[in-house]
């Protein structure tokens, strides 16, 4: 019997490797053991490329389905690709302090009330994802193999300390989500590279 083929990748695997986007680090969150692939002999823990792929798919189809979204990252390897993703996608974003109230305080002159919350790294974020639970909205975010995803609704594994980890995560979503909403055709009609997600 044949063996069955495995679904193609978003882009190859030489790209994703490339990025590091599948490198986590040398702690670990047993939550997140489902996600990793082996363990280097120097302890860092390898991520399933496979995985990783078809979570940035599942949040690209379920963002793709939203307008009132809101992506926050202000760490500084995640600034620019959010800003560029966003801004690409036609969603709200928070790249500074993340102001208490923002989700949670009606009266506060800032206050969003988005459909659902993309969050870059939930330890530096915190913030965000603090208010995000209280207000009961849904979470997406890049979990790195040592983050806790207690309350993220859909994890997307990935190495989200390096900036080009984070651009080809973000360049990838904004991809799928603009091919979903019929925005583009097909992929190549997307022009921007993942160096514009980080440069």
């Amino acid at each position: 019997m044949p063996k069955k083929k495995k679904e193609d990748l978003l882009i190859s695997r030489e790209l994703y490797i490339k990025s590091g986007i599948h490198v986590g680090s040398k702690r670990k969150n047993k939550k997140m053991a489902k996600f990793i692939y082996r363990i280097r002999p120097d302890g860092v823990a390898i991520m399933d490329i496979e995985k990783i792929d078809k979570r940035i798919r599942l949040a690209a189809q379920l963002l793709a389905k939203m307008n009132n979204v809101l992506v926050v990252g202000r760490k500084p390897a995640a600034k620019k690709a959010v800003k560029k993703f966003a801004e690409t996608v036609g969603f709200k974003y928070i790249i500074e302090r993340f102001m208490p109230g923002t989700l949670t305080n009606p009266k506060y002159e800032k206050y969003m009330e988005p459909d659902i919350v993309l969050i870059t790294d939930p330890v530096i974020d915190e913030q965000a994802m603090e208010e995000a639970i209280k207000s009961n909205i849904p979470i997406i975010a890049i979990c790195d193999t040592h983050t806790n995803p207690d309350y993220v609704d859909l994890i997307i594994p990935a190495n989200n300390r390096s900036r080009k980890s984070l651009a080809v995560v973000y360049w990838l979503l904004a991809r799928e989500i603009l091919l979903l909403k019929g925005k583009i055709k097909k992929s190549s009609e997307f022009k921007l590279t993942p160096v514009d997600f980080f440069k």
